[in-house]
């Protein structure tokens, strides 16, 4: 999580997880709409998430050798 992701998360939070995927946007711009303070939270545990897009679309490396 940058700095600058930080800062456009408090100025305008639905901006800042635009490449998080449709939903984080859908529900960070819900958020923002009930009320700025609900949309910045949002907005920061999503950025804040280490399970990414990328991350999920991998599969599992699994061993050649199992342990007996």
């Amino acid at each position: 999580m940058s700095v600058f992701r930080v800062i456009l998360s408090i100025i305008f939070p639905p901006l800042a997880v635009l490449d998080k995927g449709c939903g984080s946007v859908l529900i960070v711009t819900l958020l923002t709409l009930a009320g700025w303070i609900p949309g910045v939270i949002g907005a920061l545990v999503i950025l804040n998430n280490k399970n990414t897009v990328a991350e999920r679309n991998t599969y599992p490396a699994y061993p050649t050798q199992y342990n007996k």
